[in-house]
């Protein structure tokens, strides 16, 4: 199922999303039951898709693809490097991303795939990570890669708002594997790679990630990028691919 959230005459709804538009359902699928449909399907003229989370914390995993870490001439990490993104930093599928002129004169982005987190969880196996995730959704991680260059630690590159877009769904029976992850730039391909590359697999992450700190319902995991990464520039349109998934579009504006 795809769930997704929108907003419809200024109210947060609800939703599945199909190949005919938006049918509303009765509750957030965080909730814990099956959700109900609740009234008449919305075409997409009629609404505006939201990010389909509430996370109290967006947790990005750097370095997850051997050859991003080498392109960046770094170390490939031994155990998961993490760092968190600012919930206000989230921004829908066909929101703008905005740069930051003035402030930094690169800004990257980085194709990921995203873990949503379905119920509270903490200290728990990899062989218990399955049944603590909702399902999984795109992202994109936007990074000014000069200021985490100055700064070292990354909290300021990858922590202003409009730098975590996500969405437009997040689909409970998407099982990442060996799929095809890619990013297109104005329609010319950046990055091309597979989910089988990442160093530490999905139930790894969520694992090693719940002894150190609780993961609420909503949160996002973000699972690093593959090679390729490069500049964005006001005026992109950028549109990351997880094949079996979906696409994540978004355009970059001052």
């Amino acid at each position: 199922m795809r769930y997704c959230r929108f907003t419809l005459l200024g109210k947060h709804r609800w939703g599945i999303h199909t190949d005919d538009g938006v049918q509303p359902i009765d509750e957030s699928p965080y909730d814990g039951g099956v959700p109900k449909a609740a009234g008449e399907l919305l075409p997409f003229e009629a609404i505006q898709i939201e990010v389909p989370a509430h996370p109290t914390k967006v947790i990005g995993i750097g370095r997850n693809y051997a050859d991003h870490a080498k392109e960046l001439g770094n170390e490939v990490p031994t155990e998961p490097l993490i760092f968190l993104k600012a919930p206000s930093s989230l921004l829908p599928h066909e929101g703008v991303i905005r740069y930051p002129v003035g402030i930094s004169e690169l800004v990257h982005f980085e194709a990921e795939l995203g873990i949503v987190i379905g119920r509270t969880t903490r200290n728990i196996s990899e062989a218990e990570a399955e049944a603590a995730i909702l399902g999984y959704t795109l992202v994109n991680d936007v990074t000014a890669r000069d200021l985490q260059r100055r700064d070292v630690q990354f909290t300021r590159a990858k922590g202003f708002d409009t730098f975590c877009p996500v969405g437009p769904w997040v689909d409970t029976d998407f099982r990442p594997a060996d799929q095809r992850i890619s990013l297109t730039v104005n329609g010319v391909i950046k990055q091309d790679a597979t989910l089988g590359q990442m160093i530490f697999k999905v139930p790894f992450l969520v694992s090693w990630l719940s002894r150190m700190m609780t993961l609420e319902r909503g949160d996002i995991i973000a699972t690093g990028t593959p090679a390729g990464v490069g500049p964005l520039v006001p005026g992109d349109r950028v549109e990351v691919t997880i094949d079996g998934l979906g696409s994540l579009k978004n355009t970059v504006a001052v």
